[in-house]
């Protein structure tokens, strides 16, 4: 076996297989939730999607992320051959449809389509004097990527007050950073957090404790009481799976120190959604064969799901478009509503696009799914879907309001939920807001029956508007037009309970 094939194994299956650990969490997630409630619902698609992405070998969430390698070498390895195999191994298997394509140049907003370009894939190369040559990988999606968050200490903190320099601030910044996060990151999340270096070092230091293990003890005895203590507290905040309420909202937590400048003292974390996806290999540094594997355990749990996820009953409220102002108005904030027929891709780049210029296609009385699908063409040169769950919607807040009254759409699908501008232009016009489970990629695949086709291609794969067929895709409003978000009631209620940790308790 090559260094190169090694390296696309290992990508295939970090974004396909989720870790023995995680798996774990997530099992014990399922069984501490109230039955029958959204989160509980939530967390059992969840476990579900985690086995459908395995068996299939596709991926778990469709944002494959930022693949980020840390590489350890013995010394008078030639890192430079290594470095050119991972980025032909990354090319592969972004053609193959296990990573989306994700590399945007930042200026022209072009897709390079192969995940190469400056500064991707991101590779941090270190010398060991083991004579084996060690590679994690970690794909972390830019939903749960936009919810890292950095603190200067001394800094006021909403609900919490003052956090100083000391282990008591620390407390504080990493609450409040499970709060910011609610249901945008794909909760329910875990943290990696750093406490000292610099603003660069102290990112880097937040996303290194995410390469450890779950169940591993900080050697640090403060430490590792804060960890215990911010994942207890964390979960009495009722933000819950989805950020639709409920008790599990961290899995985990992981804190890590670094020195410090006199000046500084900064607080970094690295947040994680559920799709906690890392993985590692050991290879023999002659051969490149695998020796082992990390984060993959003997006793791990081969099947997750304890149940089919949504469970229709029938009394669902079924949307197919063209949709009426009047089956709009009938829908209420915590329906059920399962999407038929056609539904329209749209991400950051369409939205732009569709404030200064006419749609592709009729959006009236139609709808719009946050997504931006992992496609690739089979034998007989067709699309198809491996991978479409939502992604966040709150970046759609500038425009949701305006596009949605100026195209007449009726329902948009999405997840975390939107902002006050969308809520009233829900109301205003006549549309809802549907929450699909984020990261829930495979689960939501299954439910598209074809591809129509596809508008502005040149935004590249992630941001065209792919015009999607689906049966039984399945949602709960969040949002009505009647001026009700359950993403703000949920932000409140969290609040209060953010408040009671100002002091320890």
């Amino acid at each position: 076996m090559s260094f190169e094939q090694s390296l696309y194994d290992l990508i295939v299956q970090t974004s396909t297989n989720l870790p023995s650990d995680i798996r774990r969490l997530i099992a014990e997630a399922t069984k501490q939730e109230t039955p029958n409630t959204n989160s509980s619902l939530a967390l059992q698609t969840i476990s579900l999607n985690v086995d459908m992405a395995c068996d299939t070998e596709r991926p778990i969430c469709q944002d494959t992320g930022m693949p980020t390698f840390y590489v350890s070498t013995p010394v008078g390895f030639d890192q430079i051959t290594l470095e050119e195999q991972i980025r032909e191994a990354v090319a592969k298997a972004t053609k193959a449809g296990k990573l989306r394509p994700n590399s945007v140049d930042s200026l022209s907003g072009k897709n390079s389509g192969d995940n190469l370009g400056p500064g991707t894939p991101v590779i941090h190369f270190h010398q060991h004097r083991s004579p084996e040559v060690e590679i994690k990988l970690l794909l972390k999606g830019g939903g749960c990527e936009n919810k890292n968050i950095q603190y200067s200490l001394p800094q006021e903190l909403p609900g919490l007050g003052r956090a100083d320099r000391d282990l008591e601030g620390v407390r504080k910044c990493l609450m409040h950073a499970v709060y910011q996060a609610q249901g945008q990151g794909c909760s329910a999340g875990y943290i990696g957090a750093c406490v000292g270096g610099d603003r660069t070092t102290g990112y880097e230091g937040a996303k290194l404790q995410l390469f450890r293990k779950a169940d591993d003890v900080n050697p640090n005895a403060e430490l590792a009481a804060l960890e215990a203590q911010i994942l207890a507290d964390s979960n009495k905040l009722g933000i819950g799976t989805m950020g639709w309420g409920g008790k599990v909202t961290l899995l985990g937590c992981k804190i890590g120190l670094m020195n410090r400048l006199p000046a500084s003292f900064f607080v970094s974390v690295a947040y994680d959604c559920w799709a906690f996806r890392r993985l590692g290999v050991v290879l023999d540094s002659e051969t490149g064969e695998i020796q082992r594997w990390l984060y993959r355990e003997q006793d791990e749990i081969k099947k997750l799901a304890v149940g089919k996820g949504f469970q229709l009953t029938g009394k669902e409220i079924v949307l197919e478009a063209p949709i009426t102002e009047e089956k709009v108005r009938s829908i209420r904030a915590g329906d059920v509503v399962v999407v038929n027929g056609l539904v329209h891709t749209g991400r950051d780049a369409l939205h732009h696009y569709l404030m200064h210029h006419d749609s592709p296609v009729d959006l009236n009385g139609q709808v719009i799914y946050h997504c931006g699908p992992v496609m690739i063409k089979d034998a007989s040169g067709n699309w198809k879907v491996t991978g479409a769950g939502p992604t966040t919607s709150a970046r759609e807040e500038p425009f949701q309001a305006d596009i949605i009254a100026k195209f007449g759409v009726r329902a948009i699908i999405g997840k975390g939920g939107m902002g006050k501008k969308t809520l009233q232009g829900l109301k205003d016009s006549g549309a809802v807001y549907l929450n699909a489970i984020g990261g829930a990629a495979q689960y939501y695949a299954e439910c598209i029956t074809g591809v129509d086709g596809v508008d502005l291609m040149e935004l590249g794969v992630p941001e065209a508007m792919w015009h999607l067929r689906v049966n039984g895709f399945a949602t709960i409003c969040t949002m009505d037009s009647h001026g009700r978000s359950l993403h703000q009631e949920i932000d409140t209620a969290s609040f209060k309970e953010l408040e009671k940790f100002a002091t320890v308790q």
